[in-house]
């Protein structure tokens, strides 16, 4: 059984009325949305990955318990991380030229960041020592992170307290 969308598709397509032709509620249109929901998952679960790891290589360095200003200087480093590639990007871009999909991409990403910043940013609390110790000591398990205490931090310089994982990382 196919489990890819696009294999999902191309086996449809190649029946006689094709994709245009299915009812709402017929065996393929199913096959359709649970091949889609598949794909969207996978696509989600690769997402948090990435930033799960990013967030564990920026602090590889650290070797003591950080401040609130040592830990909004470090989410600030962190959500400047795209600036360097999309400057490079607008300066290759010829005068009056669309900007490219990565620097649209860059771009969006960009500006959802900051205003998850703005409204608060869920980071592990890298304040304790005890909760940089179970960091460092991670395998890469979103399981694993159930027994770190997370903080949510905004630009405004709040910082909220939180002992359970945020939305999506448990």
């Amino acid at each position: 059984m196919a489990k890819n969308l696009q294999k999902v598709q191309k086996q449809i397509s190649k029946k006689r009325g094709g994709l245009d032709a299915l009812h709402a509620n017929s065996r393929d249109s199913k096959r359709l949305q649970r091949a889609s929901g598949r794909e969207g998952k996978l696509a989600r679960l690769a997402a948090e990955h990435v930033r799960g790891r990013q967030i564990y290589y920026s602090i590889e360095g650290i070797a003591t318990a950080l401040s609130d200003e040592d830990l909004a200087q470090l989410v600030t480093r962190y959500l400047a991380r795209y600036t360097p590639e999309l400057t490079q990007l607008r300066q290759e871009r010829r005068k009056g030229r669309p900007p490219s999909k990565r620097e649209e991409t860059l771009t969006q990403r960009e500006e959802a960041e900051a205003k998850e910043f703005s409204t608060g940013f869920w980071i592990p609390d890298l304040g304790s020592q005890d909760n940089l110790r179970r960091l460092k000591g991670w395998n890469g398990d979103w399981s694993a992170l159930t027994n770190v205490d997370f903080v949510r931090l905004s630009s405004d310089g709040k910082k909220l307290k939180s002992t359970f994982p945020p939305r999506g990382l448990s």
